[in-house]
């Protein structure tokens, strides 16, 4: 008589194992030898059978136990994995719930694979979502604005409610899975569902399909909606509109539609969050003496003060004019770069004042080229 197997080394774990970690070893073990790992592999179909047997009974704290003690489950000796034990005496075609099988099943499929397919098909379904995609200017951004758009969406069919049927006939229950949407298919040992291939898991057929709709029972629609756009989007902001996507299917409710934002470049700023960048030229005089310059703002123009001694590259501020926080926040800044505009094309008159400027300049009328040439001194010394 062959030695009955220890069931701890069927699984490969200790005697003190946890059921967590038995229940892991015996996933990890049937997914392995899965005949879908294996191509029907005869001496893999027969591992399969020893881990599940095994699993069966050191589920099962009763059987353990007994086994932990005895050897044996039901007063006499675990001779091996004889017949009616490979899948716990109820076969595939059982109850899973009670099959060592219903664990693998869950792993490998969802739990949604061991629902029926009746109740699944012919019930209401609803409406894809619909994307549009919205392109605004950096001033409507600024305030908020609205805007009407126009689209073509699936609307359910008028004359046929949806079916998909013509007039004076209705859809038929699909001969091939009975209306249920799923049919059985057998793959070795392992027995499983799908959709059925003739009605799409709808679970019904239409013989006679409406002329509108050509069997669908759905058309396409043109909508026109008013959109309110708050101020502060940005491009990629989605604005979801509940209830205005595809139509449902067999009752089901509209899928939503979202508006993806789009801000168009501007000729004159950038823009950096809530802040807006602009650069502004200002006259050699001007940047030397200071000056009050006009600038414009997105909503409008603005005063802004530039300090005597005011380099190129100089990033001036004026608060509270640049865009609104979408969330609410605060206000944004406006960033005014200067740039200090070399003169061109002089006159004599103004060759000869720049002359007489540059003869009475000294090092402290132009502290950092001062500072150049000295590091340039030492530089040579060294």
């Amino acid at each position: 008589m062959p030695t009955a197997p220890d069931l701890y080394e069927v699984l490969g774990v200790s005697r003190s194992a946890s059921q967590d970690e038995i229940r892991k070893a015996y996933l990890k073990l049937a997914h392995k030898y899965h005949p879908d790992k294996t191509g029907g592999d005869k001496d893999a179909e027969t591992k399969l059978k020893e881990i599940n047997a095994a699993y069966d009974i050191l589920k099962n704290p009763e059987k353990r136990k007994q086994y932990d003690q005895f050897g044996t489950t039901d007063g006499q000796p675990f001779g091996g994995f004889g017949q009616g034990q490979g899948f716990g005496g109820g076969g595939f075609g059982g109850d899973f719930g009670e099959s060592p099988f219903g664990d693998l099943f869950d792993m490998l499929f969802g739990q949604g694979g061991r629902q029926g397919g009746r109740a699944g098909a012919n019930r209401p379904q609803p409406g894809h979502d619909l994307e549009y995609e919205l392109a605004i200017t950096l001033e409507e951004v600024a305030k908020g604005c609205k805007k009407t758009i126009s689209f073509s969406r699936p609307e359910t069919c008028g004359q046929c409610s949806g079916s998909g049927a013509a007039k004076g006939s209705s859809p038929e229950s699909c001969p091939q899975c009975g209306g249920a949407g799923q049919v059985r298919m057998a793959h070795g040992v392992f027995s499983m569902t799908q959709t059925c291939p003739r009605c799409h898991g709808a679970g019904r057929v239409i013989t006679n399909p409406c002329g509108n709709c050509n069997g669908s029972g759905q058309v396409r629609g043109k909508r026109e909606l008013s959109i309110d756009v708050p101020a502060g989007v940005d491009t990629g902001t989605r604005l979801r509109v509940s209830g205005e996507g595809e139509a449902g299917r067999m009752g089901g409710p509209r899928g939503d539609l979202y508006i993806r934002i789009r801000v168009l470049i501007h000729d004159f700023f950038e823009r950096r969050g809530a802040d807006l960048i602009c650069e502004a030229p200002v006259t050699y005089s001007q940047a030397a003496l200071g000056a009050t310059i006009r600038v414009p703002t997105i909503t409008g123009m603005a005063d802004l003060k530039v300090p005597a001694g005011t380099q190129t590259g100089t990033q001036l501020r004026l608060r509270g004019s640049g865009l609104p926080d979408m969330r609410g926040y605060r206000q944004g800044d406006q960033l005014v770069t200067v740039r200090v505009e070399t003169p061109v094309k002089l006159t004599r008159r103004q060759r000869e004042l720049l002359e007489e400027f540059d003869s009475l300049s000294s090092n402290r009328t132009y502290p950092k080229n001062d500072a150049f040439k000295n590091r340039i001194q030492e530089r040579t010394r060294q």
